[in-house]
């Protein structure tokens, strides 16, 4: 997706040889209009695949996940990273570590919006290691959901997170895949 690129490129702020900020677009202050074209561009991309819901973790993915569920006129449950005094029991867990924070935490989505006749496509926002969708994936296994393939906005294709998942069979859908980062300068694939 050129548009997302040409984003990332000029607004990206590089740290290091593997992180890439994109708070100024994407995951802190938010291009509405952007983030409308990525949800577009997914809807065109699993169009085909009889979506039921949208599934993500909290919180940069859900705006993501939203303007997708737009398109594919569902709705959209995300993972919740901590416990509220409404949530009871009836919840899926898994446990995810993020590559960015550096620490493991447990996701909830509640059995109440997720079950066998749902076809699930998971959206996010960053792929590194494939943490975070393995954990949603877990998640829809518990609920004998299907997974319909996943989406990621950036994918970090130095990362193993693109092999860890096409491994499990489903497919992978990057809008920008980042080949490398050198001198402060971001190659894509």
């Amino acid at each position: 997706m050129e548009l997302l690129k040409k984003r990332i490129q000029s607004d990206g702020k590089m740290i290091g040889n593997e992180i890439v900020k994109v708070d100024m677009f994407l995951n802190h202050q938010i291009d509405v209009e952007l983030i409308q074209a990525i949800g577009q561009e997914f809807h065109n991309r699993f169009k085909d695949k009889q979506i039921t819901k949208i599934l993500t973790i909290e919180a940069s993915g859900i705006p993501i996940a939203c303007m997708a569920a737009l398109y594919f006129n569902v709705p959209v449950l995300f993972g919740k990273k901590y416990i509220s005094v409404s949530n009871d029991d009836s919840t899926y867990v898994s446990n995810v570590y993020s590559f960015t924070k550096k620490q493991k935490y447990n996701i909830r989505v509640s059995k109440e919006f997720l079950n066998e006749e749902d076809k699930v496509l998971i959206i996010d926002d960053f792929l590194a290691n494939g943490q975070a969708v393995i954990g949603l994936l877990d998640i829809v296994n518990q609920a004998n959901s299907t997974v319909c393939g996943v989406g990621i906005v950036i994918e970090k294709g130095f990362q193993p997170g693109r092999k860890n998942i096409e491994e499990k069979g489903l497919q992978v859908e990057s809008l920008a895949i980042i080949d490398s980062i050198k001198d402060g300068i971001i190659y894509f694939t």
